[in-house]
């Protein structure tokens, strides 16, 4: 069950592996690894581009149908002031997305394609408890707990997946 604070407990029980509500046989488990996910800014430039690109759109719209011709004085010189505050929002998201550093996981993956991830503040916490799943798989009298954050990011706090396509959000 995951706990106050976006955290989740980790344990291995009775041969099954346990990561908040979700639950994998341990014999089902291929694939255990602890890494660093490092940000998509490709994705994260393209997304800018886009959205700049809609603001543009928008505001020649809005302001062609503001019927300011030019001769009132009024002719867009400042520009309007939503759209500037916009576009340095835009412009301080991208900035910080463009910053985000590598960030540690967990990812645990089953023979039917499903994959876990969630996160600590170390790559080597996550080794630790990779080894104590490794250790379970190995020797079926081992039983352990622990404590992982959730992963914050737009597929959720801890998502499975199957194949390319998102299969399941747990909270």
């Amino acid at each position: 069950m995951p706990r106050p604070g976006g955290v989740l407990e980790v344990s291995v029980n009775q041969r099954m592996l346990w990561i908040g509500s979700a639950a994998f046989p341990l014999e089902n488990l291929t694939r255990v690894e602890a890494t660093k996910l490092k940000p998509q800014r490709g994705a994260t430039l393209l997304s800018f581009l886009k959205w700049l690109a809609l603001t543009a759109v928008v505001y020649v719209v809005v302001d062609a149908s503001s019927g300011s011709d030019g001769q009132d004085g009024e002719g867009g010189e400042g520009g309007n002031p939503v759209f500037v505050v916009f576009l340095i929002g835009l412009a301080i998201y991208f900035i910080k997305e463009l910053l985000e550093p590598a960030k540690p996981i967990l990812a645990v993956e089953t023979a039917g394609g499903s994959v876990a991830v969630v996160t600590l503040p170390t790559v080597e916490e996550l080794r630790t408890i990779a080894g104590q799943i490794v250790h379970a798989i190995n020797h079926p009298e081992a039983e352990f707990t622990a404590y992982v954050n959730e992963l914050n990011n737009y597929n959720g706090p801890v998502f499975n997946q199957n194949g390319g396509q998102n299969t399941g959000i747990r909270l």
